[in-house]
């Protein structure tokens, strides 16, 4: 209670100031991004360093951070104008965030792959350019969901199989999902601040092919590697019995199609219906997405058989964390978009200046490596955010006079998100239930020895010759 006091005594000096159509972030302090930071610097050390404490308090954590932004910004500023801010925030672009997780989410969790295949270069080849390519339709998570167990099964009876999920989670929980906005939360976001759907595969289709078929190839060339190893060793009897492969729960499918056909819609109707609630103006055709997204969810449910999803070891945990933390992250990052609109008048002025050219236009490399960078340590979705807004934050000049600049955005949250086990929301997920399947997963520092040799080269290659 000390550190929430202390928090919101420093907040209350720093003097906010609102303009008449909402926060002025030309006036704001620099300490108003410390809770920002705060909750960030948590979710990226929680589930490493003190997992116990994290997974019993993840909610306390939130309910902390954000607090240290609403308390004061209901006690600088006049009830109505902070009511329609956080209006704006968790309606706007909350809601239909998390909506489109938990379709997705929900969705993926019922499409279940039985059956056992025999491993070999060629099979795990294949899986991994498989759920790269489905990333991009049912979400990394899904797609990460999906495989996994079925990629655990087939190398199962090895003696080295860890280096396969590592570059599972390189190629299908990051690299795979750059071509959609269902592919990564990142580009949900862009879509929803008014990226075109079919943009990211437009522009990043060259970017995804290169640095997925590089790693790739080196997947490839260790895996021939480690099978010949194994070859002098004695031969291990597979523990999972032979069966033949079989998709459970197809109807998901049709309803991935159905959640596309959602967005897309949102995208494309246009009847200028809205509604006006708590200051926040809702359109009738994103209503009417977000509306689907529940129905999918409820659908999904309804229609999948309770074992495939038992099969897939569903559970309501991994998607309950992230509408917590994302509620808390939407919160906390209110004032530092508020200091990025203001640009070189706002405390951000020097950061602008590190990715600007001396001739004033932006740096491209310097977008992707700092969004990247970020995105490896940090969330990726709320990086992206704040370098989106640091652009600019109009989609109209981002993908047409600056598509540079926004490619470099999107494919450094996307790319680097695989830098480390917490870059990306399906990466963590994917190192448990390896463990739990007994695979003898690197620590976090380790899998860092596997990141930075194969994935860094790759990333400086793509910047040197500017795909």
């Amino acid at each position: 209670m000390r550190v929430l006091w202390l928090g919101i005594a420093l907040c209350l000096m720093a003097s906010p100031a609102f303009a008449s159509e909402g926060l002025d972030g030309s006036k704001l302090s620099i300490l108003w991004a410390l809770p920002f930071v705060g909750i960030l610097l948590c979710i990226a050390t929680g589930p490493v360093f003190y997992p116990h404490l994290w997974e019993h308090h993840t909610g306390k954590f939130t309910a902390f951070w954000s607090a240290l932004i609403v308390i004061p910004l209901f006690a600088t500023a006049d009830v109505h104008t902070v009511t329609n801010t956080l209006a704006h925030t968790a309606l706007l672009e909350y809601m239909p965030f998390i909506l489109l997780l938990l379709a997705l989410f929900t969705v993926a969790g019922g499409i279940y792959l039985e059956g056992n295949l025999h491993d070999s270069v060629l099979t795990n080849t294949v899986l991994l350019a498989v759920g790269a390519l489905m990333a991009s339709v049912v979400g990394t998570t899904g797609a990460a969901m999906i495989l996994i167990r079925p990629l655990i099964r087939a190398n199962d009876d090895r003696k080295y199989n860890a280096h396969v999920v590592v570059f599972f989670i390189f190629l299908v929980a990051n690299i795979g999902g750059a071509l959609s906005p269902l592919g990564d939360p990142p580009l949900f976001i862009g879509f929803l601040k008014g990226v075109d759907f079919f943009w990211t595969a437009k522009y990043l289709w060259q970017e995804t092919l290169f640095v997925g078929g590089v790693v790739l190839a080196v997947f490839m060339l260790l895996d021939f590697y480690f099978h010949h190893r194994e070859g002098n060793f004695p031969f291990r009897k597979d523990p999972t019995p032979d069966k033949p492969l079989k998709l459970h729960g197809k109807i998901n499918l049709v309803l991935i199609a159905v959640v596309i056909a959602a967005i897309l819609m949102s995208a494309q109707w246009r009847p200028g219906v809205s509604f006006l609630i708590a200051g926040a103006e809702l359109q009738i055709q994103d209503l009417l997405r977000d509306v689907i997204f529940i129905m999918v969810t409820i659908w999904s449910l309804a229609l999948t058989r309770k074992s495939d999803r038992a099969a897939n070891g569903f559970s309501w945990g991994p998607i309950r964390e992230i509408a917590i933390l994302f509620a808390g992250i939407f919160i906390c990052i209110v004032p530092v978009m508020a200091m990025l609109q203001a640009g070189t008048r706002g405390p951000f002025a020097g950061l602008i200046t590190l990715v600007t050219n001396p001739d004033g236009s932006n740096n491209a490399a310097a977008y992707f490596w700092l969004t990247g960078i970020l995105s490896s340590f940090l969330d990726n979705a709320p990086t992206y955010l704040v370098f989106f807004q640091l652009a600019g934050g109009d989609p109209q000049i981002l993908m047409t006079a600056k598509a540079a600049t926004l490619a470099a955005i999107s494919s450094g949250a996307v790319f680097m998100g695989a830098m480390t086990y917490i870059g990306n929301a399906p990466n963590f997920m994917v190192y448990a239930i390896a463990r739990e399947a007994g695979v003898k997963m690197p620590s976090f520092f380790g899998y860092l020895l596997w990141s930075v040799p194969v994935l860094i080269p790759v990333f400086v290659l793509l910047t040197l010759i500017g795909i």
